[in-house]
């Protein structure tokens, strides 16, 4: 599957295309297939977001898993202040992340 990550122009937070618009958190990322790109550039030209781009992952029952960590550790949040991140609905962060 394919999901599209950016940052939302106004706060700067890491978002997902959600279908219908943009969500920070991760679980609620939808599939895009090969519309991924065009949807990027389309919100970038309306300034929803910047930095769009596709990402790789398999769907879960948690939600989708992105395939690099470097894409799971932003949907996480922050690493350097552990009381700023989004935790996922999961109990073993460990087995999410790694």
């Amino acid at each position: 599957m394919k999901i599209l990550t950016a940052n939302d122009l106004a706060t700067g937070d890491v978002v997902w295309w959600a279908g219908d618009g943009w969500s920070r958190l991760l679980e609620q990322a939808v599939d895009t297939g090969a519309d991924g790109e065009d949807i990027g550039k389309r919100e970038e030209a309306a300034r929803h977001v910047v930095g769009a781009y596709v990402v790789d992952a398999e769907q879960t029952a948690d939600g989708p898993r992105p395939a690099h960590i470097k894409e799971r550790i932003r949907g996480l949040g922050p690493t350097v202040r552990p009381d700023l991140t989004l935790k996922p609905e999961a109990g073993d962060l460990t087995a999410w992340v790694i």
